[in-house]
């Protein structure tokens, strides 16, 4: 467990840079899963919230296996270093447009998103109800970009937290749903984990327009590909934050190559808070 910053340096001049130009002209932008929550629970890796659902009782008797085959077929193009991007990329696309009309076939309800955020395997850092106290009490906002192919558990998740501010915009993926719950169709855009860059925050102008000119940012992620959140952003200054849970030796290099700080071993939020209250009491 540790902190790295490769550039004491440069984060130094960041951060004055933030601090003078004041909280006005901050906003954060952090991932959800691994990110805000732990990566690991009672030593067992986090799920993500799909997978909860995928792995429960909660849908019609063969969609498990539907979706266990979609994993398995597309999550090994992801993994595979001799695909290239862009064939990546369209993989996502057509996994997650693909697994959302089986959801749909599959008869997902509201109902079910509201048990699948009571599982206690999903659980907010040590510390963050701290920063989600103060990015309120500042009136800094907080994006919250997700895959997660469930995207409406989130705003439920924070809720049953109570912690659901004004202040926090989510981007997530949707469904159009009937009056009696259950999911009709899918709401574009469609977001996986090749494409969470901040130009689709462009896509919902209500959000963008209370971030546009609040040009310095701090974007927290537990992967590389998180740092694609800010592509296409016009920022004066930036800090990225890798939350590195696991293979530490194998990925401290890289890491240490791309993001300004780097909490290693999944511990809490206790530096990111303290560096929060840093800029502004």
């Amino acid at each position: 467990m540790a902190i790295i910053i490769p550039n004491q340096k440069k984060l130094g001049k960041t951060i004055a840079n933030i601090k003078k130009q004041g909280s006005e002209n901050l906003h954060i932008l952090s991932d959800f899963d691994r990110t805000l929550t732990y990566g690991s629970v009672d030593n067992k890796k986090t799920p993500s919230i799909i997978s909860i659902l995928r792995n429960g009782n909660y849908l019609s008797s063969d969609y498990a296996n539907k979706a266990h085959a979609l994993f398995n077929k597309y999550h090994a193009i992801e993994m595979t270093p001799s695909v290239s991007f862009s064939e990546k990329k369209q993989a996502m696309d057509t996994w997650w447009r693909t697994h959302k009309k089986l959801l749909i076939a599959s008869g997902l309800n509201k109902k079910d998103i509201e048990e699948i955020v009571k599982d206690t395997s999903i659980r907010f850092r040590k510390g963050v109800d701290k920063f989600l106290d103060y990015l309120n009490t500042k009136n800094i906002p907080l994006i919250i970009l997700s895959a997660s192919g469930v995207g409406e558990a989130l705003p439920l998740y924070f809720k049953n937290a109570k912690k659901n501010y004004t202040n926090i915009f989510y981007l997530i993926n949707s469904f159009n749903w009937s009056d009696d719950g259950y999911a009709l169709s899918i709401k574009e855009p469609v977001i996986h984990s090749l494409n969470k860059d901040e130009t689709i925050v462009k896509n919902f102008p209500e959000i963008y327009k209370k971030i546009e000119n609040r040009k310095n940012v701090i974007l927290l992620g537990d992967g590389l590909h998180d740092l694609e959140m800010i592509s296409g952003f016009d920022y004066n200054n930036l800090i990225k934050i890798g939350f590195l849970n696991y293979n530490t030796d194998e990925l401290r290099s890289l890491y240490s190559k791309n993001f300004d700080i780097i909490i290693e071993g999944d511990i809490d939020f206790n530096y990111v808070n303290k560096l929060m209250k840093n800029l502004w009491k």
